[in-house]
């Protein structure tokens, strides 16, 4: 008996429908529409790749109508703050990644997406949330490879994996770059606060970094060694791949977090020295103008019996010493760098 297919059902899903395609013997067989997902995935020799962007709560549905998906993988997928990580539902793969694009300018601020992936036998439903980048150039790349795609969902998948993790290393170049900017401006200009948020700012965005790729080789690890999920067999060359990318993202962030931290001390240990430095000053300065007013404080007194008091050089004299005792006093400051 026919399932019953609400009308208005296509007219919801071409909102947030990006492809739905039909692949048979690594060849794209048809643009299908969504109402006919369930009946392709029940041939055995085709599979459905479909990529949705921002769906609703209600489009998600729709969609694990016509898969057959667990509700807690969709009820992972409706929330856009996940870590990353790969869960097994009977035959189905579940895995949430980050992603990670540079905002437009001025703020060029870094935003954070997320791609949850479902992976079936004969499917792969790919949903996307806050990522302008799609992924429409790996499946123009995959249909020009057929022997490829031949493999199925879990070479899609795999493809996938490999796209968001090396958009990552632009990422990670950018924050370099910057962190080399920094550090020749440290010592070449005075230590400012400004200074000191644009690298607590770097550091931010570094474990914005490290959030999504330390996590994502974990998964990639659990698909090509020891056990195997179905939807994966005979890819573990092409996921070990993914993982040597991810430990060489890791070891680069941790290496660079490491300088990051050490730029941050120097940075607040030279205010500290500048600030020692003002105070130095402030301290001879300081010395300078305590003489001469303890000379004239001394002579201010109306002592009866002031020493030399009718001497007609007691004046003439007291400014001399002023002047004598204080020139000592800078010529030894300046010697030592304190004015």
């Amino acid at each position: 008996m026919p399932r019953f297919r609400p009308a208005a059902r296509p007219a919801i899903i071409r909102r947030m429908l990006i492809n739905c395609v039909a692949y048979q013997d690594g060849r794209k067989l048809a643009d299908i529409p969504v109402e006919d997902i369930s009946d392709y995935v029940s041939r055995p020799d085709c599979f459905v790749w479909v990529a949705l962007a921002d769906p609703s709560a209600s489009e998600l549905s729709l969609m694990q109508e016509e898969f057959g998906l667990h509700e807690l993988a969709v009820e992972d997928a409706r929330a856009s703050h996940q870590r990353p990580k790969l869960e097994e539902y009977g035959d189905m793969l579940f895995c949430v990644m980050r992603t990670i694009e540079r905002g437009a300018p001025p703020e060029n601020e870094l935003i954070e997406g997320q791609v949850s992936v479902f992976v079936g036998k004969n499917y792969v439903l790919s949903v996307r949330q806050k990522s302008r980048q799609g992924f429409a150039s790996i499946r123009a790349r995959s249909e020009r490879e057929p022997e490829l795609l031949r493999r199925g969902s879990g070479y899609v998948f795999y493809a996938l994996m490999d796209t968001i993790v090396d958009r990552y290393f632009p990422i990670l170049d950018d924050l370099e770059t910057r962190l080399e900017a920094l550090e020749q401006q440290m010592f070449k200009r005075p230590p400012t606060r400004q200074g000191i948020e644009e690298f607590y700012s770097l550091k931010q965005e570094l474990m914005t970094l490290r959030h999504a790729v330390s996590p994502l080789a974990e998964v990639a690890s659990k698909l090509y060694g020891g056990r195997v999920p179905m939807a994966c067999a005979g890819l573990q060359e092409y996921f070990r791949d993914v993982f040597d990318h991810c430990v060489r993202l890791n070891a680069e962030i941790e290496s660079m977090r490491e300088m990051l931290q050490t730029a941050i001390s120097v940075s607040l240990t030279l205010v500290s020295i500048a600030e020692s430095e003002i105070t130095k000053k402030l301290a001879a300065w300081g010395a300078l103008i305590t003489v001469p007013t303890l000379i004239a404080g001394v002579y201010g007194m109306n002592f009866e019996k002031m020493p030399e008091l009718h001497w007609a050089f007691g004046y003439p004299f007291a400014i001399v010493a002023m002047s004598v005792i204080d020139g000592l006093l800078w010529l030894r400051f300046r010697k030592v760098g304190w004015v």
